[in-house]
């Protein structure tokens, strides 16, 4: 392959960099440690390019790069560090010579390491790759757990009676087949049971899914989703503790009644009409516990989503760290388990499309709650739901937390977020614009948002984006 001048001006024209493509200046020298260490990480990401000799923000000038004049022999070396080849390309461009290195993607099931080190890339850092992403990465080719087999050797009558067939019918709105086999072979298809040398086995995917009680399938009894709630805003004194019993798909609609008919509710007046109003709206409660069930790291033993009821606060938790980073849980998408994800879009629960965060920082904002909290912890992805706090009461990471999820929202709706309209998701007047600038300040000295280089250049009518727009 030769690289052309052409070809690294559609690089250059990039909006950012990519997990394929990475720029650096390198005007003189560039570290063979780094270049090893990149080599590796765009390896493990599914191959791509590092270009030297081009500045890494935008324009992305060429300044020219006098690293490794020798481009035969810096690939001949990279071979015997790495142990996978890397090709080399120099070109000469009219501002400066620009040297690239073809980077192939691992094989499956394999991931690089460099001095022992499983590396990617996270922003502008190089990071160790997760425990999860190394289990995924091996298990690559291999059958999943929820392919694996959760029942043998049953009877067809023994299908029918342990999964609610009428339920798996109901939420993909067909009509229940007139006889058995019917059943059955649309079960086959979906790949929920298969057929056996004496009878069937119920596959892991068919019981989480449609197991009229998941306790006679021992292999995922432990994956039932609990729910937990407390007397106070700790944990100390619990007021009950109860693991649901039917599959995921079929029991979904009474868990999400079940939860919200655990959460606190507060008596409000509203002209001469007494209510009595939930901690959190429901859209916010499904779609949340959605993404626990969906997202789960199903490969986790001994552990399941969690819903624990607080009096100021509801926590969701599911196991496994996160695959997308938290702060692009808005924007970004990346399912962990893709059948159960489009079978779960199919029957109605989920969309699959990344709309389901968006919903739920929505519905935050149009009842002014504090902005949720996105939390990788040990093994577990946790999301933390508030309830109404005002402004005045809300710290200053809350502060910022909203300002820069109101930012990213804004953004996906193709919109850019201003002093106004940060107020009017605080629900604050006009009054209040120094007292929101300071949040937004506080923001950017986070360095989560920006000011939008096409905005004017007036501190009035500035706009703002995501830093990593």
């Amino acid at each position: 392959m030769t690289i052309t001048q052409e070809q690294i001006d559609i690089w250059r024209s990039s909006a950012t960099e990519t997990q394929n493509l990475e720029f650096k200046e390198a005007k003189q020298q560039y570290d063979t440690n780094k270049l090893c260490k990149y080599c590796v990480a765009i390896a493990n990401e599914g191959g791509g390019h590092l270009v030297l000799g081009i500045a890494d923000k935008p324009p992305r000038a060429v300044v020219g790069s006098a690293a490794f004049p020798d481009s035969l022999d810096i690939a001949e070396k990279l071979f015997q560090w790495l142990g996978f080849r890397v090709d080399v390309e120099a070109v000469e461009h009219p501002h400066g010579r620009v040297l690239v290195f073809i980077v192939p993607g691992r094989p499956k099931g394999t991931a690089y390491h460099y001095q022992g080190a499983y590396l990617m890339r996270s922003g502008e850092e190089l990071v160790p790759m997760s425990e999860d992403q190394l289990r995924k990465i091996f298990a690559e080719g291999q059958h999943g757990w929820l392919e694996g087999v959760a029942l043998k050797y049953v009877s067809a009558q023994d299908v029918i009676q342990l999964l609610d067939t009428q339920a798996f019918f109901d939420l993909l709105r067909l009509p229940y087949p007139t006889d058995q086999a019917g059943v059955l072979a649309r079960l086959m298809d979906e790949r929920l049971i298969e057929r056996s040398a004496s009878g069937f086995h119920i596959l892991h995917m068919g019981a989480i899914l449609l197991a009229k009680n998941m306790r006679q399938f021992p292999g995922i009894s432990r994956k039932a989703a609990r729910v937990i709630v407390y007397s106070g805003e700790s944990k100390m004194q619990t007021l009950s503790d109860v693991t649901g019993e039917k599959g995921y798909a079929v029991g979904f609609v009474g868990l999400v009644q079940d939860v919200m008919g655990k959460l606190p509710q507060n008596e409000v007046i509203e002209g001469a009409i007494r209510k009595n109003v939930k901690l959190l709206p429901e859209v916010v409660v499904r779609e949340l516990l959605a993404n626990a069930l969906i997202h789960q790291d199903v490969d986790l033993t001994g552990t399941s989503p969690v819903v624990e009821v607080f009096s100021n606060r509801v926590e969701i938790s599911n196991p496994g760290e996160p695959i997308v980073p938290v702060n692009r849980f808005i924007d970004g998408y990346q399912s962990r388990n893709e059948r159960l994800a489009d079978l779960m879009r199919r029957f109605g629960i989920c969309e699959e499309k990344s709309s389901g965060i968006d919903r739920v920082i929505a519905a935050a904002e149009l009842l002014q709650l504090p902005a949720p909290e996105f939390l990788a912890s040990h093994k577990r992805t946790v999301v933390v739901i508030y309830g109404p706090r005002a402004f005045r009461d809300m710290n200053g990471s809350d502060r910022v937390r909203a300002c820069y999820q109101h930012c990213v929202l804004q953004y996906v709706l193709r919109k850019q977020m201003t002093n106004q309209s940060l107020r009017e998701r605080f629900g604050l007047s006009e009054s209040s614009s120094n007292t929101v600038s300071q949040v937004i300040t506080g923001t950017m000295e986070q360095g989560l948002i920006k000011t939008d280089p096409s905005a004017p250049d007036s501190r009035r009518y500035a706009r703002y984006i995501p830093v990593w727009a």
